[in-house]
């Protein structure tokens, strides 16, 4: 090209190349780095059923509306819930993030979509809305009897914010139960017993709707809780004996003692059942001066000794980011450095993330599915489980002894025989001096073992109870019965005696 200094077209070529190359990485460097779930997919496709039904056994509705008339609709309480279970392959299309983001808008509304609620939380997570999940709608079930996890949400989330564990279960042989964490009449929860005690409810609700499905194996029961979760697992553990073991993703239980000190019936100290604790960092003793309004209300991880406790500390992960919704979240991003632990950054809480799954699959493996090999890795090192190098410590404590409860109390007379009741009651008293077996529970108990022919046993317990209660008519009575009817007539006689003289109106005795 005549006129033109090739040198100089060179030159403008490479600086062109040098400014588009310059460009093109500080895009690469504005572009975040969008969470991908690490961990491993099990041997089983993972089905999504979504179904929308009501607790009608619970109002969530008021009978006036805001406008001064009476609500037209159905007022029992919403629970929109979201099944998650092995099923056979398929090509259908698998859900994005978007289509779980969707299911919110129907979450009270049944029916009746509300997307402009959506609107700020899809700007939220725009980068992330069309990555692909694992779960397939309606995908045919894979055939089997599979284990349960109740999962419970966080304060006020939606059932949707932890999809990635729930496909991973899953996909590992369970079937995952999830509904939506809301007030007692109000989509937004309340932060005191009222609302912990409602999505207890909400928890053994759907261990109830669990027995309804073909694929449940109702035998092993697991309920996950994520922060307020955490707390209301608890409690529902405590007044459901179907639960067979907690998970708790930095779970309330450990932060609001007080509350679980005023329930009244939450005794930690007495639970059996093994307890999996994974925490976010490490909570400082300016923390708990911080945070915990009532320290002096007891430490439901110290108060964990007759259930085995496995207890996971993920160093570098802050609360925000056991939520994998949290991690596609951008604005939850803008936030971060002010939550950060040292230099742990974005990849950091995707690995953490990944972690804590496994550890969840592990301890779900162990206690309901009983895999050795499964209990063998909660009591190894980390190191030993092929953790990175100064990113998380694990601890394991084996439960010693019984609790001093009626309930073990019958555990431990089917152990050693009830002829051993007395020393059983004074070695469970002597460990708990607050432990007394009331009166009228021994009757009834002794009742029932009668009338199933059982009487030998009944008369044991019989015996025990004029001890603990030497002024009580009725427990000479009763046991006075127990020996006529199995043809001691002396010791018959002379129980009625001794109930005649703690209550001379006691017409049965004299006849």
């Amino acid at each position: 090209m005549p006129g033109v200094n090739i040198m100089r077209l060179i030159a403008l070529a490479i600086a062109s190349l040098t400014i588009s190359t310059i460009v093109c990485s500080s895009a690469e460097a504005q572009k975040p780095t969008l969470f991908q779930f690490m961990a491993k997919a099990g041997p089983h496709a993972v089905g999504l059923k979504v179904v929308e039904q009501y607790d009608y056994s619970r109002l969530y509705r008021p009978a006036i509306d805001e406008l001064g008339k009476p609500y037209a609709g159905e007022r029992a309480r919403p629970i929109q819930t979201l099944i998650w279970y092995p099923s056979t392959r398929t090509d259908a299309r698998p859900m994005t993030f978007d289509d779980y983001i969707s299911l919110q808008a129907t979450e009270t509304t049944f029916g009746h979509p509300r997307p402009d609620d959506l609107k700020k939380t899809r700007e939220d997570m725009a980068p992330s809305l069309a990555s692909k999940l694992w779960a397939v709608r309606d995908a045919p079930l894979e055939p089997g009897r599979f284990p349960v996890v109740i999962y419970a949400p966080s304060f006020s989330a939606p059932t949707t914010e932890n999809s990635d564990l729930c496909e991973y279960l899953a996909s590992h042989g369970y079937v995952v139960i999830s509904g939506p964490d809301m007030g007692a009449t109000t989509r937004d929860m309340t932060a005191d017993l009222i609302g912990i005690d409602t999505q207890a409810r909400d928890i053994s609700f759907l261990i109830g709707y669990a027995q309804t499905l073909p694929d449940t194996d109702m035998s092993e029961i697991a309920v996950a809780g994520y922060s307020w979760g955490g707390i209301s697992n608890l409690f529902a553990a405590s007044r459901d004996s179907r639960i067979d073991a907690l998970v708790a993703w930095d779970g309330s239980m450990r932060y609001y003692p007080g509350l679980v000190k005023r329930a009244g019936d939450v005794h930690p100290e007495q639970m059996t059942i093994p307890l999996l604790y994974i925490t976010a960092g490490e909570f400082t003793i300016e923390d708990q001066l911080r945070y915990l309004k009532d320290m002096d209300s007891p430490n439901v991880l110290n108060a964990w000794t007759h259930g085995d406790l496995t207890t996971v500390h993920m160093l570098g992960i802050t609360h925000g980011e056991f939520s994998s919704s949290n991690q596609r979240d951008e604005s939850f991003w803008k936030e971060f450095p002010e939550y950060q632990k040292a230099d742990y950054g974005r990849e950091d809480g995707a690995a953490g993330y990944k972690w804590a799954a496994q550890y969840t699959l592990e301890f779900l493996d162990a206690y309901l599915k009983h895999d050795a090999m499964a209990l063998a890795f909660l009591k190894k090192t980390p190191a030993e489980n092929g953790a990175p190098q100064h990113f998380l410590a694990a601890s394991y404590r084996a439960a010693k002894g019984l609790p001093s409860t009626l309930d073990a109390f019958r555990v431990e007379l089917g152990r050693q025989g009830f002829d051993h009741a007395a020393q059983v009651y004074a070695a469970m008293h002597k460990v708990n001096p607050d432990f007394k077996l009331d009166e009228g529970a021994i009757n009834s108990w002794a009742s029932q073992l009668s009338s199933e022919n059982h009487l030998p046993e009944a008369t044991e317990l019989l015996k025990l109870n004029v001890q603990l209660y030497p002024d009580s008519g009725n427990a000479f009575d009763s046991l006075g019965e127990a020996y006529m009817k199995s043809g001691q007539k002396e010791r018959a006689i002379e129980s009625y005696k001794k109930s005649l003289e703690k209550n001379p109106d006691n017409t049965n005795a004299r006849d």
